[in-house]
């Protein structure tokens, strides 16, 4: 692409990941003119930022997107990464989105009643502008890492593929969420000795009275709660992700069962002295509460189904086994001994806003928003945790969210001015 100058438009999306495709199709039904910025291909992310086992944590029935919908033969299951590449793909060709791909966005600035959005293939001038990078750019490495001793070898879960790329021997995974957990479970399965270290989790069963548990909460309501709807959605966008994992068998994934296989429990990794790795005491609150809001959960799933006149049509309800947790779970760990060689950090992931030049971000870094309607006129944000409702995060929830914020951007070009 050639430009004599930047070529003016009404929106500009940054992403062509489902969520910013979702976007693009809101905006084309709306008549809304706009292109989609895209640095590498369609469904960067899961190319290049995955690793080779992955699998969704939601059942294939629940890919979904404007327009569009899983068509294959297996809608119980959970799409590989390659799938999901393909489905991506797919939507992208059937809504003809107009993307520019290969086009790194290295600026956004304010420009008169709109933004200059500059690349390294030329400039767009809009009066709108919808973020959709995604919330997982960079890999949340703890400033504790660097006191871990330099015989330790230190991987991202964003930098892991599988476990020939470890060295043998023991391996400390730091973070149990859905991510830090499956990985626990591979690297153990490989034959190295595994430690999970665990804080704050969300425990949660694959299936609950013969149903998947995303069935059940898509039912019963809760994915569609809405971010106005609860206390404290701050804390509701930092909560981990479940402890979830997609597999064929459709098999439950929690402490328990890793402790069955052998994985040594332990509590959240608090610093590393001397090279000694030191551990929170807080392990048993922490396995409490999970179990606590977990039996919640089946208590809402078990109100609805009898509010429903649903309980003579599924299996009865039932509890599982709190997560067991030794009487007196260790403080310490001496990873100098060769015991351990590799620490794996699964402790999330942050945006990339190094090219926002708008002054739209908090003290830690995060663009003040409400619902997606960003702190500057015309800028929305798409694909982030708890954006919108509780689902916002996962495929299926990009839909109502990208319906809701085109609407809210469509009146806003209709009521301002044009470019100057």
């Amino acid at each position: 692409m050639t430009q004599q100058g930047p070529v003016q438009i009404d929106t500009v999306i940054i992403g062509a990941g489902h969520a910013g495709l979702a976007m693009s199709r809101c905006l084309s039904d709306r008549g809304i003119d706009h292109v989609v910025l895209e640095r590498a291909d369609v469904a960067n992310s899961w190319r290049t930022e995955r690793w080779d086992s992955l699998r969704l944590l939601t059942p294939n029935w629940q890919s979904k997107l404007p327009g569009f919908s899983y068509q294959g033969d297996d809608p119980d299951g959970f799409m590989a990464v390659p799938e999901i590449i393909r489905f991506v793909e797919r939507y992208a060709n059937a809504i003809s989105a107009p993307i520019e791909n290969q086009t790194t966005v290295t600026s956004v600035r304010g420009a008169g009643d709109g933004y200059q959005v500059d690349t390294d293939r030329g400039s767009w001038r809009s009066r709108t502008v919808v973020i959709a990078t995604g919330a997982c750019n960079i890999a949340s490495v703890p400033a504790i890492s660097a006191s871990a001793p330099s015989t330790i070898d230190m991987v991202t879960s964003m930098d892991y593929r599988n476990p020939e790329q470890l060295k043998e021997g023991g391996v400390l995974v730091v973070g149990a969420s859905a991510t830090g957990l499956q990985l626990a479970d591979e690297i153990h399965r490989s034959g190295r000795p595994v430690t999970l270290s665990i804080g704050e989790h969300v425990r949660m069963p694959r299936v609950y009275r013969g149903r998947d548990i995303f069935g059940w909460m898509d039912a019963a309501g809760v994915l569609d709660e809405r971010y106005d709807e609860v206390d404290d959605i701050n804390r509701a966008r930092n909560v981990p992700s479940p402890q979830l994992v997609g597999s064929p068998k459709r098999s439950t994934l929690d402490l328990n069962a890793l402790t069955r296989a052998g994985v040594n429990i332990i509590g959240r990794l608090a610093g590393i002295n001397d090279g000694k790795a030191q551990f929170s005491g807080s392990l048993r609150n922490n396995c409490a509460l999970a179990d606590l809001k977990m039996n919640r959960l089946l208590n809402t799933i078990d109100e609805w189904v009898s509010e429903n006149g649903l309980d003579n049509e599924v299996e009865p309800p039932h509890r599982f086994a709190p997560t067991i947790v030794e009487d007196s779970p260790p403080l310490g760990l001496d990873i100098r001994n060769g015991q351990t060689e590799t620490i794996v950090w699964a402790t999330g992931f942050h945006p990339d806003y190094s090219w926002l030049d708008v002054p739209v971000l908090d003290r830690k870094g995060k663009i003040r928003h409400d619902g997606g309607v960003v702190d500057s006129p015309g800028m929305y944000l798409m694909g982030m945790t708890f954006l919108r409702r509780r689902k916002s995060s996962f495929i299926h929830g990009a839909g109502d969210d990208a319906n809701d914020l085109s609407d809210h951007l469509a009146a806003y070009l209709a009521n301002g001015t044009s470019l100057p």
